[in-house]
């Protein structure tokens, strides 16, 4: 009965850090409307590299798109883990208390429970790997922008 309840426990810490996950998602979505917007009004002498910063303002709201869909995938398995968990401690109880003689029903809720922890784990690997990539997109961004004002052209200012 032990096992169920740690499980419990690390699906809800996975719960509160995908949760903050998400709210970071929002916040950045937000951020990049902003610069959107900013960009609509700049005037036409930057607009070189207005256009830069636009394709890189749409690129990474495909991939934040992404990931507010994982997110919300990860979420929902996570809650349906904690679910199956809990009916397994219940059923674990049941068996107990009355002698049931269905103790196999325990052992696939705890299995199945499991099983949508694993899923929900992989789904924020995924994730995690977006924002990885968003990460480097805008890397890669700001390194032009500090070459060209170092007057350095597209050169690299930065070591990978």
């Amino acid at each position: 009965m032990i096992t169920p309840a740690v499980l419990i426990s690390a699906s809800g810490t996975l719960v509160l850090s995908t949760s903050n996950r998400l709210n970071r998602v929002v916040d950045r979505v937000r951020a990049l409307a902003v610069q959107a917007e900013k960009l609509r009004q700049s005037e036409e002498q930057e607009l070189i590299e207005d256009d830069a910063r636009r394709q890189l303002i749409a690129d990474q709201l495909v991939v934040l798109s992404s990931r507010v869909l994982l997110l919300r995938s990860a979420l929902t398995a996570l809650y349906l883990a904690i679910g199956l968990l809990i009916a397994t401690s219940i059923a674990v109880g049941v068996v107990a208390a009355f002698r049931w003689v269905y103790g196999w029903l325990a052992v696939v809720l705890g299995l199945f429970g499991t099983c949508v922890l694993l899923y929900g784990s992989f789904l924020l690997v995924r994730e995690a790997r977006l924002a990885v990539k968003l990460l480097l997109q805008e890397m890669a961004h700001a390194q032009k922008v500090v070459a060209k004002e170092q007057g350095g052209g597209d050169r690299e200012c930065f070591r990978r």
